[in-house]
Parts: structure tokens; C-alpha cells; sequence
């Protein structure tokens, strides 16, 4: 009884998020409920997917809280990005098939025309390995914004700050923890 009362109260929040998505055209991630609790409800955005409340990320001592506008729009930057991404990821697979057709058809072709092919198709596989790369930290930022993780480290735990999240909102590490990693690379 106490799982169909959950369902219930779900359902809506669900269907608003995923009738917001269509609208955008994002795809829907399921809806979530963090471990907050009721506090949630009073803050959520109507059709927005259920996260933690903004005031409830992590922010740097000194820093305001995240706003519900300041989350709606890290969101939605992050959803734009997702969405150029798999515009250029499938450009860019397009092109490696073309580019994977026409490597057979070369009769005729002296060794630099050869080279030039070689090097083209290496670029094409590194524009989409970069592509896909930066769309799985895309799509891994989104699932933190839900999760209420967004904006924590997670090396070692503490808040990235604000201001880093906001320039770079795929940040997964605070500035300290990314200089110690630069530094033994």
C-alpha cells in the first residue's frame, strides 16, 4: 500500500518531466527523489525533473547558494551541449563512412594521395573519440545535477565552488585535486 502511495505521488512529477523534455526535445532521464525528502517538492520546478533542492548543492564557504534560475541554467547549458554533441558525433561518424568507403577505391592513387586519406580519417576518429568523450562527462554532469552530487568532488569530497561549476559545468574535480592530478600526469 505504502508503494502505491509513492507511485501515485510520482507519476506526476514524471509526466511533467517527461512532457518538458519533449518540448525541448531532451531526451527523459527518469525522475529521481533524493534523500531530502518533502523539502523537495516545495522548491521543484513544475515539469522539471525532481532533484535536490538548489540551495542544497555544494557551494564553496563565502559562496550565495545556487538559485533555481543558476540550476535551471546549468541544466540547460548542459542539456544544449548533449544535444550539439550527438549533432556532431553523427556528422562526424558520417563522414569516417565515407571516408571508410572511399579507402578501398584507391587505384591509382600515388603514396601521398594515400597519406592524405590516412591522415583525414585519423582526424575524423579523433574529432569523434573527443566527441564522445566530452558527451559521457556531459551526460555524467546531468546525472550529478539529479542526484544532488553536482558541484562535489569526487576525489576527495568537498565543494568544486560555484564559480568553477558555472565556467565549467562538467567539472568533476575541485581545483586543488585537478592541479595534484596535472601534476603527476
Amino acid at each position: 500500500a505504502m508503494a502505491a502511495k509513492a507511485a501515485k505521488k510520482a507519476a506526476p512529477a514524471a509526466k511533467g518531466a517527461a512532457e518538458a523534455a519533449q518540448q525541448t526535445g531532451a531526451r527523459t532521464v527518469g525522475a529521481k527523489k533524493t534523500t531530502a525528502g518533502a523539502g523537495n517538492s516545495a522548491t521543484a520546478v513544475p515539469g522539471a525533473p525532481v532533484t535536490a533542492a538548489p540551495g542544497e548543492l555544494a557551494v564553496r564557504p563565502g559562496e550565495d547558494p545556487w538559485t533555481p534560475e543558476e540550476v535551471a541554467e546549468a541544466r540547460a547549458e548542459l542539456e544544449g551541449e548533449v544535444v550539439r554533441l550527438n549533432a556532431e558525433l553523427t556528422t562526424s561518424e558520417a563522414a569516417l563512412a565515407g571516408l571508410m568507403r572511399d579507402s578501398g577505391d584507391g587505384a591509382g592513387d600515388d603514396d601521398a594521395d594515400t597519406g592524405s586519406k590516412n591522415i583525414t580519417r585519423e582526424h575524423e576518429l579523433a574529432l569523434a573519440a573527443n566527441a564522445r568523450e566530452m558527451l559521457e562527462q556531459t551526460e555524467r554532469a546531468l546525472q550529478r545535477l539529479d542526484a544532488g552530487t553536482y558541484g562535489l568532488c569526487e576525489n576527495c569530497g568537498n565543494p568544486i565552488g560555484k564559480a568553477r561549476m558555472q565556467a565549467f559545468p562538467r567539472a568533476t574535480l575541485c581545483v586543488e585535486c585537478k592541479q595534484k592530478q596535472e601534476r603527476r600526469v
